[in-house]
């Protein structure tokens, strides 16, 4: 029987990007893009927030969470560009992936906590909006590696980081 660490790094499958939103500045309108550069420096090329926390300089949300927070809206679906995060990711529990890093094309993130909902849930989704995105708001990466990521590219969870450096994709 495994040990409860050995469980923390098993994943059945890879993930999947499914969606990109960069916001070229503060308070506007998301611009969906099909692929983004990845800088170590400036987070995502384009994006407004520039990677001005060195924790936080790309957000990821889970695809199958915007079901849910529809559903708690009393809506059929939602719209990846109203939570205003970054990279929609199907098929992997983000919030598993905590303290671990995720390749994404050539670009390796690190999954760095999570991404809370703002006051601006409340306006962008109605009533109730900020209470909805509780428990849904997704994560945030810091980028280890640049490079580019686009839709359709696997998400794999790499090996833990070793005194070598980070172990190949699983």
């Amino acid at each position: 029987m495994n040990n409860i660490n050995d469980l923390f790094n098993v994943f059945p499958q890879a993930g999947r990007v499914e969606w990109i939103g960069i916001r070229p500045e503060r308070n506007v309108a998301v611009d969906v893009v099909d692929s983004v550069a990845v800088s170590d420096k400036k987070g995502l090329v384009g994006d407004h927030y520039r990677g001005q926390s060195g924790s936080r300089h790309v957000t990821l949300i889970q695809a199958e969470h915007l079901p849910v927070v529809a559903a708690l809206l009393g809506r059929d679906k939602l719209d990846p560009a109203l939570v205003r995060r970054n990279i929609v990711v199907s098929g992997l529990n983000l919030l598993a992936l905590k303290d671990k890093q995720i390749q994404i094309g050539d670009v390796i993130l690190t999954i760095t906590g999570q991404c809370h909902p703002c006051s601006k849930m409340e306006a962008i989704l109605g009533p109730g909006g900020y209470n909805a995105m509780r428990g849904h708001g997704g994560m945030t990466a810091k980028v280890v590696q640049n490079g580019q990521i686009s839709v359709g590219d696997a998400v794999a969870v790499r090996q833990s980081v070793t005194q070598d450096g980070p172990g190949p994709a699983v």
